[in-house]
C-alpha cells in the first residue's frame, strides 16, 4: 500500500495536517515518537492551551523573511482557527493581550478534537514510533523506515510531511530530525537557538538577582530591536516572566537589555511632587509606594534609599530616574532548550513555496510548524502558525 501522505510528528501542525488531509479523503499516516499525541499541546499554558492569538500578524514572528508567512495566514486565518474549534465544541475565552484559551481550561480537549476527527475520517496515527530513515526512490515515492516495539517497519508514500517540531524540551521527545531530513535533501537550515527562554545572570550581580527570587513586577523590557510591556520574574538564576521570554527571542549573547521598572510613571515627577510636599520621606519609603519592600530594599545597592527626598542632590535625583527607568542588565546566557518554549531558526523559508510549504528542490516534501524558520511571540502565535501551516500543506498533498 502507498499512502497519499506520511506525516512525521503528531504535534499541532502534524495533527491539523492529518485531519485536514483525511477530511479531503487522503490516505494518511501520522507517526509519533511519544506515547501520546500532542505532547506539547498538553503542557502549553500550564495545561490550559493558549491555542491562538486574536491579533496574529506576520510582525509577531521572527524569521530571516518575516513576510513569508503572509500567504500562509491568508489561507488559514485566526477566524478559521476559532471557527474550526467552535465547530468541534471548543469555545474560546480571551485573556491578556489577545490570548485565547478554551473555556474548559483543559488542553486535553484540544487534542481530543484532532483524535476524534482522525478516527471519524479514517486517518491513521501510530504512537511510540521512531522514524530512522527517509528516502525517495526513482519512482518518486518516499520510503519511510520506523521502529516500533523493537520491530522495524517500512512504509511508502506519495508525499512526506515533516512536522516533528524542534529542539526544546528533550524529555518530550524533541529532536532535530526534521532539520536532518532537510539537510539530507540539500535544503539550507538557518542556525537554531532557544527562544522564549529565561535568561541567566552570573558573576558579581548573580547574588543580587537570586535574593529577589519570586518577585514579579510589570515592566517594559527592550533592546535596540524591540520592546515588550509585561511582567518580569526574578529567579535564583536570573530573569524570567513573559517580558523576558519575549525579549529573549531577539537577544543575542553579549548584548544588554534595558528594563523600565516603572513604565507608566515618571520617577522625576514623583521626586518633584515629593519635594513639593516637603520631601521629608526617605527615598526608600517613596520606592515602597511602587515596588515590593524587598525590591525597594534591594535597590539600595544602586540608590541612596536612606536619604530624605529633600536631601537628594540633582545628580542623585537623576541617578534615581536613570536606575528606575533604564535598569541595564547584561545576561550571561539563557536556560537552554530544555527550558525554552520554542526554537528559533529552522528550515530556510527560501527553500519552500510560500503558498504550499513544499520544497522547491524535492517535490511533495513539505515542512511545517516549528521546524521552519518562523518563530512566534509568546501568547498563542506559534499555535496559529502550526494550525495554518498544517492546513496549507494538507491542501497541497
Amino acid at each position: 500500500m502507498i499512502y497519499d501522505a506520511v506525516i512525521v510528528g503528531a504535534g499541532a501542525c502534524g495533527l491539523m495536517c492529518g485531519v485536514q488531509a483525511a477530511i479531503l479523503g487522503k490516505k494518511i499516516l501520522i507517526l509519533e515518537k511519544n506515547d501520546k499525541a500532542g505532547a506539547k499541546i498538553l503542557i502549553s499554558g500550564g495545561g490550559r492551551c493558549n491555542y491562538t492569538n486574536l491579533y496574529t500578524r506576520p510582525v509577531n514572528f521572527i524569521s530571516e523573511d518575516v513576510s513569508f508567512s503572509k500567504d500562509i495566514f491568508k489561507q488559514w486565518t485566526v477566524k478559521n482557527t476559532i471557527d474550526f474549534f467552535e465547530q468541534n465544541r471548543i469555545i474560546g475565552k480571551e485573556k491578556t493581550l489577545g490570548q485565547l484559551f478554551p473555556v474548559s481550561n483543559n488542553a486535553k480537549d484540544i487534542v481530543a478534537v484532532f483524535l476524534n476527527l482522525l478516527a471519524k475520517n479514517k486517518g491513521e496515527i501510530k504512537l511510540n514510533c521512531t522514524v530512522f530513515r527517509v528516502a525517495k526512490n526513482e519512482a518518486g515515492i518516499f520510503e519511510i523506515g520506523y521502529e516500533v516495539g523493537g520491530r522495524k517497519v517500512n512504509v511508502f508514500s506519495k508525499s512526506l510531511v515533516m512536522a516533528s517540531g524542534g529542539l526544546p524540551i528533550s524529555k518530550m521527545g524533541a529532536s532535530d530530525f526534521s532539520l536532518k531530513v532537510a539537510r539530507q535533501f540539500g535544503l539550507e537550515v538557518i542556525n537554531t537557538a532557544p527562544a522564549l527562554v529565561p535568561l541567566t545572570i552570573t558573576g558579581k550581580d548573580a547574588e543580587w538577582f537570586a535574593a529577589l527570587s519570586g518577585n514579579s513586577i510589570f515592566c517594559e523590557v527592550s533592546n535596540n530591536k524591540i520592546s515588550f510591556r509585561e511582567n518580569i520574574l526574578f529567579t535564583h538564576w536570573g530573569l524570567s516572566g513573559p517580558a523576558i521570554l519575549q525579549i529573549s527571542s531577539y537577544w543575542r549573547p553579549g548584548e544588554e537589555i534595558k528594563i523600565n521598572l516603572l513604565p507608566d510613571s515618571s520617577m522625576a515627577e514623583i521626586i518633584s511632587q515629593e519635594r513639593n510636599s516637603g520631601g521629608k520621606r526617605l527615598l526608600l519609603q517613596v520606592l515602597q509606594d511602587h515596588f515590593t519592600k524587598k525590591l525597594a530594599d534591594a535597590l539600595g545597592k544602586f540608590l541612596p534609599i536612606d536619604k530624605k527626598v529633600a536631601s537628594l542632590s540633582k545628580v542623585e535625583a537623576k541617578l534615581v530616574d536613570s536606575i528606575i527607568h533604564r535598569f541595564i542588565v547584561k545576561p550571561a546566557g539563557d536556560k537552554g532548550y530544555d527550558k525554552a518554549e520554542v526554537m528559533r531558526g529552522g528550515v530556510a523559508t527560501f527553500e519552500l513555496n510560500s503558498k504550499s510549504l513544499e520544497s522547491y528542490k524535492v517535490p511533495q516534501l513539505f515542512f511545517g510548524g516549528e521546524c521552519v524558520d518562523i518563530t512566534g511571540w509568546l501568547g498563542g502565535y506559534n499555535f496559529q502558525w502550526a494550525w495554518a501551516s498544517g492546513f496549507v500543506i494538507a491542501q497541497n498533498l
